[in-house]
């Protein structure tokens, strides 16, 4: 039987078409979900893409945590549902406490666009299983407010328990604490990263093929269930 990823398409996201062709090319059927609708159409896993959603107004993410799908990713995500945020994916999971933390404005206060170097920290994920401890990728990065931030004792929770997930090398772009990249629930089943891996999985249009990992990992993850 097919394994079925969702991706979710809120007002603003621009990401999702990218997300679901690396779905795709990972092996998986791509399911196009809508905000609006509550039914997760008997999807495997879910991805909430990069994107601007609702236009980043009050904070963001901080509408779209508030979607009717998300009251069902939630739900599935604490039953242990693989789900993955990526840039703004990764801020709707801290505005709905699925992660901890939040994503502020960059520190340069502008918006950054670059090929970033990341280092794999857990390889224990849904999302990271085909990646090695220390493995070192290069992804694109492109946000505006990608700084994780957190309180020192969520910070060293975070690090003691394991769950950075990834961490900038050679440069931290937009000053997120202790160079976090990424981060993942207690459980694994949820990730947030804030670069983009979806744009990392062919040779024509990524800087490399490195993202594909994130995509093929919780296929296998998934199969192996």
């Amino acid at each position: 039987m097919t394994t079925r990823v969702g991706v979710v398409t809120f007002p603003g996201s621009l990401d999702d078409r990218d997300a679901r062709r690396a779905v795709r090319l990972a092996g998986a059927e791509p399911v196009a979900l809508w905000h609006r609708d509550k039914d997760l159409h008997q999807v495997d896993a879910v991805v909430l893409p990069g994107g601007f959603s609702y236009g980043d107004y009050l904070r963001c993410g901080a509408i779209s945590r508030f979607s009717p799908v998300m009251e069902t990713v939630i739900e599935q995500a604490k039953l242990g549902m693989p789900v993955l945020g990526i840039c703004n994916g990764f801020q709707v999971l801290c505005e709905s406490h699925l992660l901890p933390g939040a994503l502020t404005r960059n520190d340069s206060l502008h918006f950054i666009c670059r090929d970033q170097k990341l280092r794999i920290e857990n390889a224990g994920t849904a999302w990271t299983g085909d990646y090695s401890v220390g493995q070192e990728i290069v992804v694109p990065l492109k946000n505006g407010e990608g700084r994780f931030v957190a309180e020192e004792r969520v910070l060293d929770e975070l690090e003691a328990e394991g769950r950075v997930v990834a961490r900038y090398l050679d440069v931290n772009p937009n000053g997120s604490y202790r160079d976090i990249a990424g981060i993942t629930n207690a459980a694994g089943n949820v990730v947030g990263l804030m670069p983009h891996p979806e744009h990392a999985v062919e040779p024509l249009t990524g800087p490399t093929t490195e993202g594909l990992g994130f995509f093929t990992s919780v296929l296998k993850q998934l199969v192996n269930a």
